[in-house]
């Protein structure tokens, strides 16, 4: 059998394909959940919080070139121009991200199990043909 028609039969398999459906949904969903993070739970935590906002939170490391044109605070001038610096904010704003992903996840894998109904498991079955036979004859040779 070639490589080729190796790589054919294991891409053709069901579960090859399950999971690139898994993974291109996935990035279809993680961009809603940073939308929604980014765009509805940041703002309200920054309005209730007196208008913090945690992706212009960060620590500078290096020093600013001499050829920098932008804004000294802004974090995302800074990292375009190349300046070491810890992005705490951002950081915070991408696990906030994840934690919501996760707990998302665990309601629908949650909601998939509740809806999973048991199967009745199937009543012994009785002893086989083989077994009824060998019994009879050995209640036989007892009398």
């Amino acid at each position: 059998m070639s490589m080729v028609s190796e790589f054919k039969e294991f891409i053709a398999r069901g579960n090859v394909m399950d999971l690139a459906v898994g993974v291109i949904i996935g990035g279809a969903f993680g961009k809603i959940v940073a939308s929604l993070t980014d765009d509805i739970i940041m703002p309200v935590i920054g309005a209730l919080s007196g208008g913090l906002d945690f992706s212009k939170n960060f620590i500078r490391l290096g020093a600013i070139p001499a050829t920098f044109k932008g804004d000294p605070a802004s974090y995302a001038d800074l990292k375009a121009a190349g300046v070491a610096m810890l992005g705490w904010g951002q950081f915070l704003t991408v696990v906030i991200n994840f934690v919501i992903l996760a707990f998302i996840i665990f309601l629908m894998i949650r909601a998939v199990n509740r809806m999973m109904v048991p199967k009745a498991e199937a009543p012994a079955a009785g002893p086989s043909e083989d077994i009824v036979l060998l019994r009879e004859i050995r209640d036989s040779l007892k009398k």
